[in-house]
């Protein structure tokens, strides 16, 4: 089965070789803050229990929490830290508290690279895209998305990693990976249910809960309404958004970037679209107005 899609576009090697640099450094020190500031909301929380605040508090560290995805996005790719060890338990831990496995996170996001936007073999576009209103806000609550990742994980845990983009060799490891995960989950809720304590639906479950709708809208833009051709500066979009937002994505509004040169770590993604801005296609002033313009679509597309 050959690549649709390479690590290729318009740089030459020689500059882009210093945007490939990666860096134990910038990778802990944003990895740092972004669990310093879990920390912060997670307090939040704690402060606003018994009052209508901790709803606020809730949504807020539910954010925090589930944009734990970027750091996990990043260390599939080995492009969040210089050393590989980190990455690989950055990207474990990670996935525990996301219900998505890191090894078979990997092997599905390498497809999606390797055959973004192809119809057939992106695994991202195996689930249909939600095709009327009712259906955007559905896919939005996050409902389905969790149906998915309880029941990939209870299916891998059996032995039946039979997704194309698996590799026959690493469908043991990402058998037992599941297996890891069940008993994790299972040996946290007996320590709760032993204890008596609500700390993890409170700190956890609620939070990645109310707060999924929030990554549900940064993915949804990634890739949605984009041309279904192999050339990852069209297939993909870049979405311009503020410094806190592009922070907590580790700079993944980037995506057409990100797409071209997949190598290229979180860091150096604001210089790498310095030098791809005037060839992207398909770039949004924001995720509200690009959100918008996807349910606008969608409305003028339902029959009747």
């Amino acid at each position: 089965m050959s690549a649709r899609n390479t690590d290729a576009g318009p740089l030459t090697p020689e500059e882009l070789a210093p945007l490939r640099r990666r860096s134990d450094a910038k990778g802990l020190a944003r990895l740092a803050a972004h669990l310093a500031a879990l920390a912060l909301t997670g307090t939040l929380v704690g402060l606003t229990q018994g009052s209508g605040w901790v709803v606020g508090a809730l949504w807020l560290h539910g954010v925090v929490l589930v944009f734990l995805f970027a750091p996990l996005h990043e260390s599939v790719h080995y492009t969040a830290f210089a050393s590989r060890w980190i990455n690989r338990r950055v990207a474990d831990l990670i996935g525990f508290l996301l219900l998505l496995p890191a090894r078979y996170f990997r092997a599905f996001h390498l497809a999606h690279h390797r055959y973004t936007q192809d119809p057939e073999r992106d695994p991202e576009l195996s689930s249909p895209k939600p095709a009327t209103p009712g259906a955007l806000i559905l896919a939005m609550s996050g409902l389905p998305l969790w149906r998915e990742r309880v029941t990939t994980v209870l299916r891998h845990s059996r032995g039946q990693g039979d997704e194309p983009f698996i590799e026959p060799g690493r469908r043991r490891r990402i058998a037992w990976e599941a297996r890891v995960h069940i008993a994790l989950y299972l040996g946290a809720a007996t320590a709760s249910l032993a204890l008596g304590t609500d700390v993890l639906l409170w700190y956890w479950i609620m939070p990645v809960l109310v707060a999924q709708p929030m990554l549900r809208i940064f993915l949804l833009a990634e890739h949605t309404g984009c041309p279904l051709v192999p050339d990852m500066l069209r297939n993909s979009r870049t979405t311009h958004t503020n410094a806190l937002v592009r922070f907590f994505a580790w700079n993944m509004p980037y995506h057409s970037e990100h797409h071209t040169y997949a190598a290229v770590p979180f860091h150096a993604l604001p210089a790498l679209h310095e030098r791809l801005k005037e060839r992207i296609a398909v770039q949004s002033p924001g995720y509200v107005r690009t959100f918008r313009s996807i349910a606008t679509d969608l409305r003028t597309a339902a029959p009747g």
